[in-house]
């Protein structure tokens, strides 16, 4: 089974307390540094933006996992900084050219990954599997933090690893987003997720100093 890597969602972070956060999470090794970047267009909210993902790159050296949910992001590419130990997700309802897209992404030398909302069907992978490392899950609809799983994203994410199986393409990465819980965490390690945002339903609540004992009790339920 493939290896667990944590994904800290920074849209949940306080930004008082930030350069603390990212010491923990480094001393924790946490593997990415979650960035939802919104438009106000692809999802209705605004989120985090290019200068944000600069100051963080002088905070630290953790990869970034950007989330774009933003419109036609293939024209957008070249704002972001994208390094080759980044992931970088696309949504396949965000523009009509999802192929040009992910083509638009490989000479950066990222891990390009597919984001499909709760109610985009599997077989809308099937034309595009050879043009990205791994599909990230939305559990929620995305755009705000703190929403409820929906429910049908479960069995989801058990269709998902039957159709990678039938494709075979199970070495595709498997990232799951949205109230992620240890208790489903567990769940969807077993429906075989290997990437895991973690807001405010595991990491982030409570101080800081607690942190800490949050990444090693999630790291211990998902193993």
């Amino acid at each position: 089974m493939r290896d667990v890597a944590i994904s800290a969602s920074m849209m949940c972070a306080d930004l008082v307390n930030l350069k603390e956060t990212i010491r923990v999470f480094e001393k924790e090794h946490v593997e990415y540094l979650h960035i939802d970047v919104m438009d106000g267009e692809f999802v209705p909210n605004f989120g985090l933006g290019v200068d944000y993902m600069r100051g963080l790159r002088e905070l630290t050296d953790i990869p970034l996992d950007l989330h774009l949910m933003i419109k036609n992001p293939e024209y957008k590419l070249q704002w972001l900084g994208i390094r080759s130990s980044d992931i970088v997700s696309v949504h396949y309802e965000s523009t009509y050219q999802v192929q040009r897209a992910l083509d638009w992404l490989e000479p950066f030398g990222c891990k390009r990954f597919l984001a499909l909302n709760p109610a985009t069907p599997i077989y809308v992978l099937e034309e595009v599997l050879d043009y990205i490392d791994g599909i990230n899950l939305l559990m929620v609809n995305p755009g705000y933090a703190g929403q409820k799983m929906v429910s049908s994203t479960l069995k989801k994410a058990e269709k998902l690893q039957d159709f990678l199986k039938q494709q075979k393409k199970e070495h595709l990465i498997t990232e799951v987003d949205g109230n992620i819980t240890p208790e489903n965490g567990a769940e969807l390690r077993q429906l075989g997720a290997s990437v895991f945002v973690a807001g405010t339903s595991s990491i982030f609540n409570g101080e800081v100093s607690q942190y800490a004992e949050k990444i090693r009790y999630f790291r211990s339920q998902v193993r």
